[in-house]
């Protein structure tokens, strides 16, 4: 098994409580994340796979006025993401992956350099910010050049995602934080 396997699996097997325990402590830095309470345009993906709940910081970040955009996969462009507005009327259909994603919509677009904080789902992540995802390549096509996009790279995961070191590439994107608990 590898590690993006193994991760996955670990993070698959977190209890009932020991999921919600770590998500309440998730849930709280960001409520307090001053950051997060000075960006209007903030992306967040759908949780898959055992990921952190999404939800509730959706609803907090609704809360608190903010426009709430979703990534899908570029039609035309491989490998690429585009950013549409979510809202609860919003429709969603599966990706090829079996994720949930609103449908296109050009209208609903947001081009990546609007966005002010973009929360990175990832597998497994290091002290240096490193992250592992699925494999697709999609955020470190995304974040090449956040720095002078202007744009804050939040990770999202669990303690128990957090590895040694993992091996990056010269594409790999450094994350600048990670919230986890």
């Amino acid at each position: 098994m590898n590690i993006r396997q193994i991760i996955r699996q670990k993070r698959r097997q977190l209890t009932s409580s020991q999921r919600q325990h770590a998500q309440q402590i998730i849930y709280e830095k960001i409520a307090n994340h001053s950051s997060i309470h000075s960006a209007q345009n903030i992306a967040i993906f759908l949780s898959f796979d055992g990921e952190v709940n999404t939800q509730p910081i959706i609803e907090f970040l609704w809360q608190q006025n903010k426009s709430v955009y979703l990534p899908i996969i570029h039609p035309f462009v491989s490998s690429h993401l585009l950013f549409l507005n979510y809202t609860r009327q919003t429709p969603l259909i599966k990706n090829r992956f079996g994720i949930l994603e609103p449908r296109l919509n050009v209208q609903n677009v947001l081009p990546y350099q609007y966005l002010d904080i973009v929360f990175t789902p990832l597998v497994a992540f290091d002290e240096r910010g490193y992250r592992m995802g699925m494999g697709g390549g999609f955020y470190d096509r995304l974040l090449a050049n956040y720095q002078s996009q202007q744009i804050l790279p939040i990770g999202l995961a669990f303690a128990c995602q957090k590895i040694d070191r993992v091996e990056n590439r010269p594409w790999d994107v450094q994350l600048p934080e990670i919230i986890y608990a």
